[in-house]
């Protein structure tokens, strides 16, 4: 194999008939849905088991990420390796299971192996394939046609437009299925926990408030020095005012500071209640936690009191704790 210097017209060209032939094989696809593609899905929608996704080589592969995404979206899918099947591995498909194969020519020796086993344990079968009179399509239920004219590969032999079409029809069964379902942003979530959809939609403020002795607090006669003092050594950049029972009369921000110091008032003689401001913005615990950060955002400030239901003090965050949980 000679290597030769890169033609950079020759290259980008490559590239784009790579996409042209492979939009085309999308195209194509499309033209051709019909009522197997519903039956594929009826079949998948219904199944008492999983969805066992199987394919080899590149097939395979494309196997791997369909059974991932419908796994993500609400349809229990898992990969299993046609080679790894015919040792011992097919005894993880069962009667309640529907098995969706993927081979390009329906001819894989080692996914043809297993089909007449498949068929004798009354498995249900999806081909997705575009030898559409090979030995797969022939041991198929449904069969989705997957076939392209030719290959993005110059030599027309790597696999490269026949997998585009394949994952393109896995995504489409995927969409399909979730619709179906009811799927909502969630349901995505909790498949999801570590992403950040995940983090917004099940992220709760008691998840990430401060509570207890970091929760700053006074009562309304406290002195400006206490409430200076309560402030600084709790680090929320605020200091809720609570009377006697805990229930919030107010709140007091650096902002607040800030602006009676431009005004020049004389500090030394006011209470918590003379600086306070009363009804702030508060939260409940059981809240979202982005909730609160679209609360803090709306209202343009920094912090919030957390409340129970009859108004009592019970936790505050700010933007930096949000942050840190990396909600926002």
């Amino acid at each position: 194999m000679t290597i030769m210097p890169v033609n950079p017209h020759h290259t980008l060209q490559l590239a784009r008939d790579t996409l042209d032939i492979e939009a085309a094989a999308l195209l194509q696809l499309k033209a051709r849905l019909d009522e197997r593609f519903i039956q594929a899905v009826d079949m998948m929608l219904v199944v008492q088991g999983r969805v066992v996704v199987t394919g080899m080589g590149k097939s395979g592969h494309i196997g791997r990420k369909i059974a991932a995404t419908l796994a993500s979206t609400g349809t229990p899918a898992m990969f299993v390796h046609p080679g790894e099947a015919s040792h011992g591995d097919l005894g993880m498909i069962k009667i309640v299971d529907v098995v969706l194969a993927i081979s390009n020519s329906g001819e894989s020796d080692e996914l043809v192996a297993i089909l007449p086993m498949l068929k004798r344990q009354g498995v249900p079968l999806i081909a997705m394939t575009g030898g559409l009179n090979s030995s797969l399509a022939r041991h198929a239920n449904v069969v989705l046609d997957t076939s392209v004219d030719k290959e993005a590969c110059p030599l027309n032999l790597a696999p490269t437009a026949s997998t585009t079409a394949q994952l393109a029809m896995g995504d489409a069964l995927a969409v399909a299925l979730l619709d179906a379902r009811g799927f909502k942003p969630e349901d995505f979530a909790r498949s999801h926990p570590g992403g950040s959809l995940g983090r917004k939609l099940l992220t709760h403020v008691s998840d990430v408030m401060r509570q207890g002795a970091e929760v700053p607090r006074v009562g309304p006669d406290a002195s400006f020095t206490d409430l200076m003092r309560e402030m600084s050594s709790k680090g929320l950049g605020a200091s809720s005012v609570v009377d006697q029972d805990g229930r919030v009369l107010g709140v007091f921000t650096d902002g607040d500071l800030r602006r009676l110091i431009e005004k020049g008032a004389d500090l030394r003689e006011l209470k918590a209640r003379d600086v306070m401001h009363p009804q702030p913005h508060t939260i409940r615990a059981e809240a979202l936690a982005v909730e609160a950060a679209e609360l803090m955002e709306l209202h343009r400030i920094t912090s919030i009191l957390v409340v129970d239901e009859v108004g009592l003090l019970c936790g505050a965050l700010n933007s930096n704790d949000l942050m840190r949980s990396k909600v926002i």
